[in-house]
């Protein structure tokens, strides 16, 4: 029996629809203003893109979206969009109702952008340095926020971050962290662009520096000092959400790639005239299938609440590594238009270079992988 039926297709065409109307027009512009406007996540949100579920049956309809938001070809626009999402699966798994009201919903309709700060200078795939801290004021009943938060996709558009933090006075690294929300809109939360990033324009880069921001109780998720669980969970599921990311955006490099090969000609003879061109096509196409494949079986297991660590971890490295492998492939056999700075293809490389580390390091991700499947 097949994973995705026919009202899953549907809902596939009309994701591509309203994609093809909100984002791919002003896709280039955003990308030259390193951002979404507001507008924009307004429009989603109308259009109930922003409001898709994180887990159950109708999680397959979240995997479609993901993929379709990488097949526009624009990896930035896939990051600063699907990222929030991510964001809001701890405010969806550990959220209080009052939470979920004041940030979740919002978030929802487009009203507010969510970020999540969990990288930092010193901790990015190794999250046992981390250093950022929020220690509680008994007396106002309000955690004081210092540290610093990097590469934090939205950092420089979003209203709230979901945060990683040491709330513990003793406990170094994150058998003392908690997971909390912390609104940005604050003299004491200083936003720093990334200039100039290698790929991934449109994601409103930034490092977020906290100086004493004032946290109240009750924007912890969770209880306190259980960031280490509720990560386990939320890594897994992000590496999941990137692995699919990573599928839409091979899917765009292999089809731009087939019909390139296709219709460039060196003399009378398409590229597609030459065997090692068929060979290295054929190659990417058979491992984009069965990448395929594996991404919708991983989505269901994720669906049915079976997804494990080995496959989010085996999912995101195959799916990247893909990514990568295509737009190294389009890159070359585009010659040199392919070397021009606002081609396609080098924007799908500039793009591809990151993802193997997005989500963690493929190598750190080859170890949980090894360690997960028993070997």
């Amino acid at each position: 029996m097949p994973v995705l039926s026919a009202a899953h297709e549907a809902f596939r065409a009309r994701v591509r629809d309203i994609l093809g109307e909100i984002v791919t027009p002003n896709a280039d512009i955003w990308e030259e203003q390193r951002r979404i406007p507001t507008t924009a996540w307004k429009a989603l949100g109308d259009r109930g893109l922003l409001n898709l579920p994180h887990k159950g049956p109708e999680f397959l309809e979240s995997a479609i979206f993901c993929e379709e938001v990488g097949r526009t070809g624009y990896s930035g626009i896939r990051s600063a969009i699907c990222v929030p999402y991510m964001a809001l699966w701890y405010l969806q798994q550990y959220g209080s109702p009052e939470q979920r009201r004041d940030y979740l919903e919002p978030a929802q309709r487009g009203e507010k952008v969510a970020a999540l700060a969990i990288s930092e200078p010193n901790a990015g795939s190794n999250l046992a340095r981390l250093a950022t801290q929020a220690l509680l004021d008994a007396d106002t009943q309000k955690y004081r926020l210092t540290g610093t938060k990097t590469t934090v996709t939205n950092g420089m558009v979003a209203d709230f971050a979901v945060a990683v933090v040491s709330t513990s006075p003793t406990v170094s690294g994150l058998a003392g962290a908690s997971v909390m929300i912390a609104d940005l809109d604050d003299d004491n939360a200083v936003r720093r662009t990334i200039e100039e990033p290698l790929g991934y324009r449109a994601t409103g880069l930034a490092t977020l520096h906290f100086d004493g921001l004032a946290v109240p109780a009750g924007n912890l998720l969770g209880p306190r000092g259980r960031a280490l669980p509720q990560l386990m969970r939320g890594l897994d599921f992000e590496r999941l959400i990137v692995g699919i990311l990573a599928l839409g955006s091979a899917t765009y490099t292999v089809d731009l790639l087939g019909a390139h090969i296709r219709t460039h000609m060196i003399g009378d003879t398409p590229l597609s005239g030459y065997q090692s061109v068929r060979h290295c096509f054929a190659e990417l196409n058979g491992q984009l299938a069965l990448v395929r494949q594996y991404a919708y079986w991983a989505a269901r297991q994720h669906s049915l609440g079976c997804l494990d660590t080995f496959t989010a971890a085996t999912l995101k490295i195959k799916a990247t590594e893909l990514e990568f492998e295509a737009a190294v492939a389009c890159l070359h056999y585009y010659g040199a238009r392919g070397y021009e700075q606002n081609s396609i293809p080098a924007r799908l490389y500039r793009d591809a270079v990151s993802a193997p580390f997005t989500g963690g390091t493929n190598e750190l991700l080859k170890d949980l992988a090894f360690e997960a499947g028993g070997a």
